[in-house]
């Protein structure tokens, strides 16, 4: 049985089970090669292997963690900091949003929403948004919560051996490991080319990216982004209309051309 069809498992129990499965392959050693980047990180910084543990365990998002890290290690402010930290996790909330509705089910206790919220991060979000829609109500937040928990706990352990791994391997290589997450984040989506707003989102992105940086390199990101989803969320509206259009013109010309 695969998780692409409705009736996939027999039970939440089964639905958590597979979730904790599927991130077992790909998703883990991408991820955890991540963070065994972010450990090396933590330790070039000059900070405690339990502060990076902290900070995995209760802001597992990689971008705002690095950050963190980063501003920390200059001597940033606690405001500075935070609000930094803040701007860079913004991008959780409109993902939160796309979510819900998908793992909202009648009778499920409001804690369990607040408790795995925790793991609303690129990876098991963007695996929750391709199997959950495909599920039984009742099997999405089990499966989401059980894709998330392994994912959250293995990347716990890769930030600690990441820490203690500096030196054994070349710097250049340990912080490189941090850029394979968003590289998987975009093939996954470039594979799911069944969706044409994530394609034209990309590809839009893909096009704008580099000139809009060249003309600002602080803002220019930001602006793709806001861009780039914008036009591809509007021509996906637009386009069925059209095509509904013109269906509808060539069954009038067809019926028009039998009388």
């Amino acid at each position: 049985m695969t998780s692409n069809s409705p009736q996939a498992f027999g039970s939440p129990r089964a639905a958590a089970l597979a979730g904790m499965r599927d991130s077992a392959g790909v998703p883990m050693l991408v991820l955890g090669a991540s963070y065994i980047g972010f450990g090396s990180l933590v330790h070039g910084a000059g900070l405690d292997v339990w502060l990076g543990l902290f900070s995995t365990f209760t802001g597992w998002a990689l971008p705002g963690q690095i950050v963190l890290v980063e501003l920390y290690s200059l001597g940033g402010s606690l405001l500075v900091v935070a609000a930094a930290v803040a701007m860079t996790n913004a991008r959780l909330l409109p993902m939160t949003v796309a979510l819900m509705p998908w793992l909202r089910h009648r009778g499920t206790p409001a804690w369990r929403y607040y408790l795995f919220s925790h793991y609303v991060a690129v990876t098991a979000w963007a695996a929750a948004m391709r199997v959950c829609p495909n599920l039984p109500p009742e099997q999405r937040l089990p499966y989401f919560a059980g894709f998330g928990t392994t994912l959250w706990a293995m990347c716990l352990a890769t930030t600690a051996i990441g820490f203690y791994l500096t030196g054994l391997l070349p710097g250049f290589v340990t912080l490189g490991l941090v850029f394979l997450n968003p590289i998987y984040f975009m093939l996954v989506f470039v594979a799911d080319a069944r969706h044409r707003g994530r394609i034209l989102a990309l590809a839009t992105g893909a096009v704008m990216g580099p000139p809009l940086h060249l003309v600002s390199a602080d803002w220019g990101l930001l602006i793709t982004g806001v861009l780039a989803g914008s036009v591809a969320f509007a021509a996906d509206l637009v386009l069925p209309r059209r095509r509904a259009s013109k269906a509808e013109a060539s069954a009038k010309a067809e019926v028009a051309a039998d009388d």
